[in-house]
């Protein structure tokens, strides 16, 4: 058993329709992710819209999702940055506060500004002094090429550095890369995507997901299952969910898991801050038909 395993999905942001952050959604939204069953959580991830907020948002962001959730569950506080003393000041403000993990991509900004593997090297190095486990995120939006190399030095030399959110294409044969070489480095090996490669990413050594917050309890089975060797199962687990899981990764994204906490009272509104277009009716009516038969805990909690 590691305490880096399970489901740890991604919160998302609620806003009012006037486009102002709804507090008091977000700490319906932990309340409700408790009850999902979360092994822990993630804020102002990608997910959460991080990329839509002003830096003041993210402040208080991070200390109302932290004091509210006050020690339920871990939480890992997103601090990516393409400087370094910011993505450092983050992760001082999250360990101020009493965050678990924090979780980085490398640093990037726009399509051509990318760190060398070097420049990445020594960002995750600069974060690691302020003593808080990091995640390492290798996902595609960077557009930062994080070959298993680079990962396992940075797993043997930076002591921070020991969870990877691996969601590039192919993830599994990364992620089995990844443990096969770092052996107890590599002490949390997580997926992404919203579990869109799960099954394989099982298989392949993850010992914990990171989805969205949409459905993680009819998610966590297939987990679970599989940990206890019954492959068989969590096949089975999975083909239930996966339907959902497609439609979300494939024709929603972020704006999924608002839908579904709208429609089920959990927050007020499934708003998005231009220019992310609102989801076109017949595509939510899909998603909603996909995931009621599921009956997540998302869709009642709030009725």
């Amino acid at each position: 058993m590691t305490p880096y395993q399970g489901i740890w999905p991604v919160a998302p942001t609620p806003f009012h329709p006037d486009g102002t952050v709804d507090y008091d959604g977000m700490r319906r939204v932990i309340d409700c992710m408790v009850d999902q069953g979360s092994d822990g959580i993630c804020i102002l991830a990608n997910f959460s819209e991080q990329f839509l907020m002003t830096d003041e948002e993210r402040r208080q962001l991070t200390e109302l999702s932290l004091a509210h959730m006050a020690g339920r569950l871990p939480v890992i506080v997103t601090i990516s940055h393409f400087a370094t003393d910011i993505a450092v000041a983050r992760a001082q403000h999250a360990k101020a506060h009493g965050a678990a993990i924090v979780m980085m991509m490398a640093p990037y900004h726009g399509a051509l500004m990318r760190g060398t593997a070097e420049q990445t090297y020594e960002q995750f190095a600069r974060v690691g002094e302020v003593g808080l486990p990091i995640m390492v995120q290798d996902a595609p939006l960077s557009g930062v090429e994080l070959p298993v190399p680079l990962l396992l030095r940075m797993a043997r030399e930076i002591d921070m550095v020991r969870l990877f959110k691996i969601e590039c294409p192919q993830a599994a044969a990364k992620l089995r890369a990844l443990i096969a070489a770092g052996g107890d480095a590599i002490a949390g090996p997580f997926d992404g995507e919203e579990g869109i490669s799960l099954l394989a990413d099982l298989d392949a050594g993850a010992t914990g997901s990171m989805t969205s917050a949409m459905i993680p309890d009819q998610i966590k089975p297939v987990i679970d299952t599989h940990r206890r060797g019954d492959r068989d199962g969590a096949m089975a687990a999975y083909a239930r969910v996966l339907p959902a899981i497609n439609h979300e990764n494939r024709q929603c994204g972020f704006r999924a898991t608002k839908a579904v906490m709208a429609e089920g009272g959990v927050i007020g509104s499934a708003f998005c801050r231009h220019p992310i277009a609102p989801l076109h009716p017949d595509t939510q009516a899909e998603l909603i038909a996909l995931v009621r038969p599921l009956d997540p805990v998302a869709l009642r909690w709030g009725r």
